[in-house]
């Protein structure tokens, strides 16, 4: 490993270089504007891997190209792969932006520029990790493959039907993305798990057209009205979700997960003053870490209705609507809620409303066993290059593409997250700190080292 270790030390100053020449270039998926941009992304990505040696192709999509590389071939050894993407969220609001979004800016040990942590800098990790490997060892001790895309930010519409038309071709033991953060600066962390997610439009109708309220209210049902009673009727008071058979599939937290977390160094009053309320509130019987991570929630996302503008205008609105998502567990159901919900909402529609339910996208959450190899693996390799062994934690959000890999490569993923929790992702000054960029080259290439030995 000492050929790793000079390695690291002599190419430090180059790794920050290709990294900020990745983050000059506006890879911004959802604006067609930026198409040519996005390409040159995605050859940018393509040469590093043609540069190793790998065999590298650009994948063309309906929507933006995937690239993909696989190193040369060890036999007996495991199987990696490494998913990431290249493309990033748009910079607005640009006025909030201390320093420009595309040109990287170090400031205090961090680098400002969109992309930085999600998911230019974290994915780059990896593969300076393998082009260590290469230079000094002639390779990596295991296979490895890389599957990068660029619509992850847009949802990655044309991803999952790749996967599973690809199957073989993507054969792995394990599946490899760092796309999230450490539990705290200094205290690495792997998720073990995901909650999954239910994403809902509500769109009631009444009459034809928006009424004078003192000439219709009482006569006819407002939209409005009946909007708030049924999204007020999802949630009871002590935080259930009140759709009939919800919580029949949820898997409970153990008691060893429970006093887990009850040890990690979780400042509460902290958590408050960084989000400026009085205090956290949730499901009874849970605390603020276990209702986050791993309890089903339901959030509304959006509303809308009626009169908007300045001043006063007296209007029964003739339309109303709402977003709302819920947040799911390992082993519920989403096409199974789906159901359930729609069937509660009819009952709760009053007389004089149409109503319409759009299922707009779902995916299962996911748990990785605690006893995996891959995750013993992990943990020896992120201790070897922070010099901190890491914490198990789970995470609130949701990454359908690891419900994907399970499902149709069935294998289990290792979620290990270089990034901080203030590291601004999707919003102006995003940042992500230069010593946990080379922390996590490091720690990448100590896992291929510890994959090998399995």
């Amino acid at each position: 490993m000492s050929d790793l270790e000079t390695w690291f030390e002599k190419n430090r100053t180059q790794c920050e270089a290709d990294l900020f020449e990745l983050l000059r270039i506006k890879s911004v998926s959802a604006d067609s504007q930026f198409r040519p941009e996005i390409r040159r992304a995605a050859n940018w990505v393509l040469g590093q891997f043609t540069r190793l040696g790998f065999a590298a192709e650009l994948i063309e999509t309906a929507g933006h190209p995937l690239v993909f590389a696989q190193s040369p071939a060890v036999p007996g050894a495991p199987t990696a792969l490494v998913y990431g993407h290249y493309d990033v969220q748009p910079p607005d609001p640009l006025g909030e932006w201390i320093s420009p979004p595309f040109e990287p800016t170090v400031r205090d040990g961090n680098v400002y520029a969109r992309g930085a942590t999600d998911d230019k800098g974290q994915m780059l990790t990896h593969v300076k990790a393998t082009q260590a490997w290469v230079e000094t060892q002639g390779g990596p001790p295991i296979n490895l493959k890389f599957l990068i895309e660029g619509e992850e930010e847009v949802g990655s519409e044309h991803l999952t039907g790749y996967v599973a038309e690809h199957r073989e071709k993507l054969a792995c033991d394990c599946v490899v993305i760092s796309d999230s953060s450490q539990f705290a600066p200094g205290q690495p962390a792997i998720t073990y798990g995901l909650r999954g997610i239910m994403y809902f439009e509500l769109r009631l109708t009444g009459p034809r057209q928006d009424l004078h309220s003192g000439t219709f209210g009482g006569g006819v049902t407002n939209p409005a009205n009946a909007l708030s009673r049924i999204l007020a009727a999802l949630v009871d008071d002590r935080g259930r979700i009140r759709v009939p058979g919800f919580y029949d599939d949820v898997v409970p937290l153990t008691e060893q997960e429970r006093a887990g977390f009850a040890k990690l160094d979780f400042d509460e009053a902290a958590f408050c003053r960084g989000l400026d309320v009085s205090e956290t509130t949730g499901e009874v019987g849970f605390t603020n870490l276990e209702r986050r991570w791993a309890r089903p929630t339901c959030d509304i996302n959006g509303l809308w209705s009626g009169y908007q503008g300045e001043g006063a205008k007296t209007v029964l609105p003739a339309r109303a609507g709402a977003k709302f998502s819920f947040r799911l567990v390992p082993n519920q159901d989403p096409k199974k809620i789906a159901v359930a919900l729609r069937k509660y909402l009819d009952s709760l529609c009053p007389l004089g409303i149409k109503m319409e339910l759009i299922d707009m996208h779902g995916a299962g959450g996911v748990l990785v066993p605690l006893d995996s190899p891959y995750i013993a693996a992990a943990t020896r390799a992120i201790e070897r290059g922070f010099g901190n062994a890491p914490v198990y934690i789970r995470e609130g959000g949701s990454i359908p593409i690891v419900t994907t890999f399970r499902e149709q490569l069935k294998c289990d993923t290792l979620l290990l997250g270089w990034g901080l929790n203030d590291d601004n992702t999707h919003s102006p000054n995003e940042k992500f700190c230069l010593a946990d960029f080379h922390r996590g080259i490091r720690a990448s290439a100590y896992l291929w080292d510890e994959l090998a030995r399995i």
